[in-house]
């Protein structure tokens, strides 16, 4: 299994979570690429130091909203949002190449990433933008739009699943802001993690449902990331990136 984290979430002398402790642990990290989050120097940094601890890069393009941190949805031209996801994709692979790395995969943040399940034209111009840059992976929400036409273009759809996310019966993210969007206690997300080994995750309303993820995402902003990080890698025993 590969365990993903959200890193490089900072901006200016803003800064959110331990990217050096998450490196520690995780084998892919998710890198803001400006839109959301992130800027040119911490960018290139958190490339760094992914490429000193063998972890692979992935960019996390989102819509272009600093202010609400990517979580606002944004009804978007899709010709212009294609280009926007070229755009994230190239400014963090320019940080990467820097470094001694490159971007590995593309993965959509927050608003988009939930709209790429069921919004076909965003989901379309998503994978469009990637493919315009490079035949790379993208990972989203198994039977989710964006993984049906990244397939459609002849990239690998990488199934990906949360550790620390809330479920709903139909498979998609219970909304942040709700109580239960979250699950903060680590037995809990190790409870998960584990389950899933197994192909399948308990929603909300304790609905059993089956998913097959190659990649397990434990968010570098919950509450306690690094320790259910740690915890979680510990119980898995053998994690690595996706081929």
């Amino acid at each position: 299994m590969d365990l993903n984290s959200d890193l490089g979430e900072g901006f200016g002398i803003w800064k959110l979570g331990d990217d050096t402790a998450l490196l520690g642990v995780i084998t892919s990290a998710n890198v803001a690429c400006g839109f959301h989050a992130g800027d040119p120097s911490t960018m290139r940094k958190v490339c760094e130091e992914a490429a000193k601890n063998g972890v692979k890069v992935g960019a996390q393009v989102s819509y272009r909203d600093l202010a609400g941190f990517g979580r606002r949805f944004i009804d978007v031209d899709p010709a212009e949002l294609a280009d926007e996801v070229l755009y994230q994709i190239g400014a963090l692979d320019a940080c990467a190449r820097a470094a001694g790395t490159e971007v590995a995969y593309v993965k959509p943040h927050g608003a988009l990433y939930n709209a790429t399940v069921h919004h076909e034209k965003q989901a379309k111009a998503v994978v469009d933008g990637v493919k315009a840059f490079k035949d790379l992976p993208i990972l989203g929400l198994p039977f989710s739009h964006l993984l049906h036409w990244a397939e459609a273009a002849g990239l690998r759809a990488v199934q990906e699943a949360f550790a620390d996310r809330g479920y709903l019966p139909d498979g998609t993210l219970v909304p942040r802001g709700q109580s239960n969007a979250l699950l903060t206690d680590t037995k809990q997300v190790v409870e998960r993690a584990v389950r899933l080994l197994s192909g399948e995750l308990v929603a909300v309303d304790g609905a059993v449902i089956k998913v097959q993820a190659e990649s397990l995402c434990v968010h570098g902003d919950t509450p306690g990331a690094v320790a259910h990080a740690r915890a979680v890698r510990e119980a898995l025993g053998t994690v690595k990136p996706f081929a």
